[in-house]
């Protein structure tokens, strides 16, 4: 139901923030001051004016990084998959265990979205991005039935592996806890418990799922592209992983700006919680990488990939405000950040296999 105050504008009930209620003929505008990042009372369709200018600056940056599977060649991967010894038996191992894990965590990553955080993030600027985020998660999605089509994969093994996968299961299974209670129907944020409900599937999702959990993936694939090894699918996951940078740094940005906006929040006792979240995560996530990598290769082992996962929590714990876990002050893994530093390597488009064409270029039937 929706409300009009002469001074601030048309209000909103927070226990309904779909933008779907109905419009007050003859309300004033909205009032940037009035936005809030959940249980806000200001009307969610009005965009302008516009308070939180680093939601729309990831929409723009995403936006900018756009990129389709299908316009990264793929023969060099066909002919290294298919040649016997081209890959080593454990090569293959990773590989197939690391697509397992990312064809489907993507989905769970959009459902999340569609089915949680858009209805009970309100403010339209932060709604923006997270639509962007949607279609790019779906980009992701494609690539990896794109890597399997090429390959000639199992697509059943392939796409159910977070089903008969043990540590993909346990992963996935950890994540959904989060999401369940928020995408009931009858969820409303308003409360401590309920806003503190939220902001657990924002960590949940954006600080250890997308932040912490693709990182090991995202190693090891691209180390197989250090090697000059499955070239293209290395490409892509430097395309995903530069997506997921600023996925990453929006959810973090939410989840600040929510601890702002809210301090009674931000409890002692949920912060110590938060804390054993992270710690668990961290866990599962180096138990899928022995998993994934029981022996040695690439450069890579178990152990540096603990090491590197350690390092890789105690900086998201740093970004939300939290202690260091394990005063891991070393990343054994250095080239991971060159990956995602657009200035220093080729121009980032520059392999693209087909062009864009504008709208007014394109044929219509």
């Amino acid at each position: 139901m929706t409300t009009v105050d002469s001074t601030t504008g048309p209000r909103t009930d927070p226990a309904d923030a779909t933008g779907l209620g109905e419009i007050e003929r003859g309300a004033a505008p909205v009032h940037a001051d009035d936005k809030r990042m959940i249980n806000a009372r200001t009307d969610v369709n009005q965009l302008l004016p516009m308070k939180y200018h680093w939601a729309w600056e990831k929409y723009l940056a995403g936006c900018a990084n756009h990129w389709m599977p299908t316009e990264v060649a793929m023969q060099a991967d066909i002919a290294l998959w298919r040649t016997p010894g081209g890959l080593t038996d454990d090569e293959r191992l990773m590989l197939t265990r690391n697509l397992g894990f990312f064809a489907t965590a993507e989905s769970l990553v959009a459902n999340n979205i569609v089915l949680a955080v858009y209805r009970h993030l309100t403010n339209p600027e932060c709604r923006q991005y997270l639509l962007r985020q949607s279609f790019e998660e779906a980009v992701h999605t494609h690539t990896f039935q794109y890597v399997c089509e090429s390959l000639g994969l199992d697509e059943g093994a392939l796409f159910n592996a977070y089903r008969e996968v043990p540590s993909i299961t346990d992963k996935d299974t950890w994540a959904l806890r989060y999401t369940q209670a928020l995408s009931d129907p009858d969820f409303r944020t308003g409360t401590p418990e309920n806003d503190r409900a939220f902001l657990r599937d924002l960590i949940a999702f954006y600080v250890v799922f997308e932040g912490m959990w693709f990182y090991t993936g995202f190693a090891q694939i691209l180390a197989l592209g250090r090697r000059n090894k499955m070239v293209g699918i290395a490409e892509q996951y430097q395309y995903i992983l530069r997506d997921e940078s600023i996925h990453l740094n929006f959810g973090i940005d939410c989840i600040n700006q929510i601890k702002i906006e809210n301090p009674h929040l931000w409890t002692p006792e949920f912060a110590t919680e938060i804390r054993g979240m992270l710690h668990e995560a961290c866990e599962l996530e180096i138990a899928y990488a022995r998993d994934t990598m029981p022996r040695g290769m690439l450069g890579l082992t178990a152990e540096s990939c603990e090491q590197y996962l350690r390092f890789i929590t105690d900086r998201r714990a740093e970004q939300i405000g939290l202690a260091p876990l394990f005063g891991q002050a070393e990343n054994p893994f250095p080239w991971m950040s060159e990956a995602m530093d657009l200035r220093k390597e080729k121009n980032f488009f520059e392999t693209r296999v087909t062009e864009y064409r504008t709208g007014g270029s394109l044929e219509w039937d």
